[in-house]
């Protein structure tokens, strides 16, 4: 078994005076263009020889340019993986949002997969018994109301339960340069959203491991002994286009740079493309016929969406599949301004905000975060007005993020 030869340093990270100090060790490399901190073998392979290793890992968890997993990688490589840990659409991430993943064993490699989309949320004690390290390499999109960022908090705390130290393999965020949205309302917390963070956080998930650490914010104020491995040569402005798609409804580079914009239409009675091959890029409904010119029919699609919003009914409303993200990329901003619009045009205004996530009420606030938005957008409140509500807290979240980011 031939593992790479390299000095690991480890770095000091400032941790905020009144905290505890938790152990995080930070792994840097100099290259001449982006790496992800799983492209980087020669930092941590020396690390985990001789360990039994466990890992979080899904269909984004890839390294080098052929794009095989990295589980793959590391077991031929030698690395004793005793378990992966599968998230929200599963280990090869194929299974539909929201849908249970069960318990299985992975048929490539035999190691056997715990879900973390099922019947329970973290790994137990039992799961962590026979492991010494594990390892988190998800690709995240940068939006509070993202899953992955939730798997990792829960998986940092039952580390921190164990006595297991986490390693992170950092990944860029392609929605890194935007932080806005109002900051989470606590009481709204939810499976989709459950930290103090506005909509679009700007951080990468080994920033955000930090953050929740360092703001006390995993159950019981736990800390997790951290190490991490960062992309090289990247900073959060960089226009990142991701070499996987992240989960199966964002499918296409679009979608990812306007789900934080986009994402907020679930929890509006309007279908966002689901059941197309092109969500979270288009939204519309049949009540909005005479007001748009565009128009598309959602089907039901395997592994997708199936049995969407509108199934098999012409939709009318927006399509933003040709839409400048630069556009976004230079106004630093979420736009809110869609939403004001579709809601303008729609003949049943009662049912607006009528969720096809839940059928009910009420989804809206946990995805915007507040309950303001609502009614600001009955109201007829303009941007300028909605986006004041969000101060002083947007403003806060910036300046204490300055504390934990990694990259320029």
């Amino acid at each position: 078994m031939k593992f790479f030869v390299a000095i690991i340093l480890g770095l000091s990270f400032f941790i905020p005076r009144k905290q505890e100090a938790v152990n995080t060790n930070i792994v840097t490399a100099k290259e001449t263009q982006i790496k992800t901190g799983a492209d980087q073998t020669e930092l941590y392979l020396p690390y985990l020889k001789g360990k039994r290793v466990a890992m979080l890992a899904n269909q984004t968890t890839i390294i080098g340019n052929s794009k095989t997993h990295l589980v793959d990688s590391l077991q031929s490589l030698g690395v004793n993986i005793k378990k992966v840990f599968g998230p929200e659409h599963g280990f090869r991430g194929n299974a539909s949002a929201g849908v249970v993943v069960k318990d299985e064993v992975d048929k490539a490699t035999g190691i056997p997969i715990i879900s973390l989309y099922g019947k329970k949320n973290k790994p137990s004690k039992e799961d962590l018994a026979d492991v010494d390290i594990i390892i988190y390499d998800l690709q995240d999109v940068g939006c509070r109301f993202y899953t992955n960022i939730n798997a990792l908090s829960r998986l940092m705390e039952a580390c921190s339960e164990n006595d297991k130290e986490l390693l992170i393999l950092d990944r860029p965020n392609p929605n890194g340069y935007l932080i806005d949205g109002p900051i989470l309302d606590m009481k709204y917390k939810s499976g989709i959203g459950m930290f103090p963070v506005p909509m679009s956080h700007g951080l990468t998930v080994a920033e955000f491991a930090q953050m929740a650490n360092g703001e006390g914010w995993l159950t019981n104020k736990v800390k997790c002994q951290l190490k991490i491995i960062k992309v090289a040569n990247y900073d959060h402005d960089m226009r990142y286009t991701l070499p996987v798609n992240p989960s199966p409804n964002l499918n296409t580079e679009q979608a990812i740079l306007l789900y934080p914009s986009t994402c907020m239409f679930e929890g509006t009675y309007l279908n966002h493309g689901r059941g197309t091959y092109f969500p979270f890029t288009v939204m519309g409904s049949p009540h909005l016929k005479g007001k748009y010119n565009f128009s598309y029919t959602p089907t039901g699609i395997k592994g997708m969406a199936e049995t969407p919003l509108f199934m098999n009914q012409v939709c009318y409303g927006l399509d933003l599949r040709n839409y400048d993200v630069e556009l976004l990329r230079k106004s630093k901003k979420i736009n809110i301004q869609w939403i004001m619009d579709l809601y303008k045009a729609s003949p049943n205004k009662e049912q607006f905000f009528k969720s096809e996530l839940s059928k009910e009420m009420g989804v809206i606030e946990r995805l915007i975060g507040s309950g303001l938005f609502r009614q600001q957008i009955l109201d007829g409140k303009s941007e300028e007005e909605i986006r004041a509500s969000w101060e002083p807290g947007l403003s806060q979240y910036k300046e204490m993020r300055k504390k934990y980011t990694l990259y320029p």
